[in-house]
């Protein structure tokens, strides 16, 4: 693609976001190389490589070196790394309740039925765990049966 003479540049992100997709569809670690063969793009592996890197630099992906080449892996896939930037952002904001609020009323009916009954699954996910919590710290606490 050509824009006024020059070769067209990928909006930001989109170069990472397709390297992501592939590892997160191969399902197992995968070299410069073997992405730069899925990823079907002309790229040379040296693109694939800085971006594989600087993943690894930012935490995004972990890397082993099974052979001679480094294998890369996400260490959380779409939704956990999407959740992750949403709390980072979260994070910087010291008017923390006035961004949630704003979120939230921009959420569609489905969503906010969703987000209710995540948060009522956390809440009780929560209860169960401090209860159990506390019957393992105070065995003894526990009424003793009648053997009558």
């Amino acid at each position: 693609m050509v824009r006024d003479g020059r070769d067209a540049r990928r909006p930001h992100g989109e170069l990472v976001a397709d390297v992501l997709a592939v590892l997160w569809a191969a399902g197992e670690p995968l070299t410069a190389q073997q992405v730069k063969k899925a990823l079907d793009q002309g790229l040379a592996r040296t693109t694939v490589t800085t971006i594989l890197t600087r993943l690894h630099e930012k935490g995004t992906l972990v890397r082993s070196r099974p052979g001679r080449s480094f294998a890369y892996a996400p260490v959380e896939d779409a939704a956990g790394l999407a959740a992750g930037r949403m709390r980072r952002e979260l994070e910087k904001e010291p008017r923390r309740d006035l961004v949630l609020k704003r979120f939230v009323s921009s959420l569609s009916e489905d969503d906010e039925d969703v987000l209710r009954r995540l948060l009522l699954d956390a809440r009780t996910a929560t209860a169960a765990a401090s209860t159990a919590a506390s019957n393992a710290a105070d065995p003894g606490g526990a009424e003793p049966e009648d053997d009558a």
